[in-house]
């Protein structure tokens, strides 16, 4: 069976020598952007990337980690056939924080060879080697602040908006090569089947009240406060998290305002006691509903009509992902987070009518937030694992 774009089905690759080659031109740089179709084209719930997104968060003169960190990628070949994947990261921001000396792979993809992972592992071993570093993690695009972990459980539903999907096999791989677990994150799944909504309802407004606490949507018209505003949360809720580096200013903004800008305003929330912010939330639409129609392809013949299709499945999108809640320490345990979380999925059910909404991720030792989830009516539904290993 063939792939959208012509590619055959993945398969363990027995003819032709094996090498790796580091990207370094245009033509290499769009057989790495494309190499996904060769792996899913089978793939009821994978999601065909935007071509246009994938390319710029691999260009150094476009994505604001590179003015801090480097990267590159590299491409494995059986003959003349691509056979996979992946791109190694250099962040000194991260070790200087957590007192490390290790640098990250992500983006990996592979046919079903072993020889192809270890060989694609050890090309990025070997590069962060050269930079004087001593272990590796991932899949990590960057940093945790960006797409990472492997899918081990969950493979019967698609992905959402800004999270990783890969066949069952890719363990296997990895472990292959001697990566062992770092860290399962959860991603849970809300679609209030108990009416916990309701069920809730007094009792947000007792905790509101109690702490006097106002949750209230962006203000659109300050997005650049908005911003300032988020990020101190986001910078300071996280900090003491496992495998956490905070985002530079650059980083922040541009992720910030390029989700924003298609968000709903609604959906973008701000906790407050006696006028201080102190917890924030931002969930989006699942844009993979509208994105997976286009096959990775915003313009055709030159003309943006791969946008205008886009533009017309997002008032189709039936779900949401809550993919940022942070509370700034000293005020957990108040009920801030519970409030985010119950007027976020009031307003996904009864405004914007969606069926179900992730929450993801969350570390699995997170115990206060899994609980949260828990109880406000969230069940976990796939497993996502960090790898690592000295090199």
């Amino acid at each position: 069976m063939q792939g959208k774009l012509g590619a055959p089905r993945p398969a363990r690759a027995e003819l032709g020598p094996l090498r790796v080659v580091q990207v370094s031109g245009r033509r290499e740089r769009n057989v790495f952007l494309r190499f996904p179709w060769q792996i899913y084209g089978d793939d009821p719930n994978w999601v065909p990337p935007l071509l246009w997104e994938r390319k710029a968060f691999i260009d150094p003169r476009k994505h604001p980690f590179y003015h801090h960190g480097s990267a590159v990628q590299y491409l494995a070949y059986r003959g003349h056939e691509a056979a996979g994947r992946i791109l190694v990261s250099d962040d000194p921001r991260y070790n200087q924080e957590h007192g490390t000396n290790l640098g990250c792979f992500g983006m990996f993809e592979s046919v079903d060879d072993p020889a192809v992972a270890a060989a694609l592992l050890e090309a990025a071993a070997c590069w962060l080697r050269s930079r004087g570093r001593d272990a590796m993690m991932g899949p990590i695009d960057y940093s945790t602040n960006y797409a990472c972990g492997l899918l081990i459980e969950g493979f019967s539903t698609p992905p959402r908006v800004l999270m990783n999907h890969n066949p069952p096999y890719y363990a296997g791989l990895l472990e292959g090569w001697g990566l062992v677990k770092a860290k399962d994150l959860y991603s849970w799944w809300f679609d209030d089947a108990y009416n916990m909504l309701r069920r809730w309802k007094r009792r947000a407004q007792r905790l509101a009240e109690r702490g006097n606490i106002s949750v209230r949507q962006f203000r659109i018209d300050d997005l650049d406060g908005e911003v300032r505003r988020s990020k101190a949360i986001y910078n300071g809720a996280w900090e003491r998290n496992w495998g956490f580096v905070k985002m530079t200013d650059a980083e922040f903004d541009y992720l910030v305002k390029e989700l924003a800008e298609l968000a709903l305003p609604e959906l973008l929330l701000l906790a407050e006691i006696d006028g201080k912010p102190v917890g924030f939330s931002m969930t989006l639409p699942d844009f993979n509903e509208a994105i997976r129609p286009l096959d990775g392809r915003l313009f055709r013949w030159g003309l943006p009509l791969g946008w205008f299709e886009f533009k017309r499945n997002c008032r189709r999108i039936q779900t949401a992902r809550l993919l940022i809640l942070g509370v700034l320490e000293g005020y957990r345990r108040r009920g801030i987070a519970e409030l985010l979380i119950l007027r976020t999925l009031d307003y996904g059910k009864n405004v914007a009518h969606y069926t179900g909404a992730e929450l993801g991720w969350t570390l699995e030792d997170n115990e206060l937030i899994n609980r949260t989830i828990r109880a406000v009516g969230g069940h976990p539904y796939k497993t996502y694992r960090i790898y690592q290993r000295t090199i």
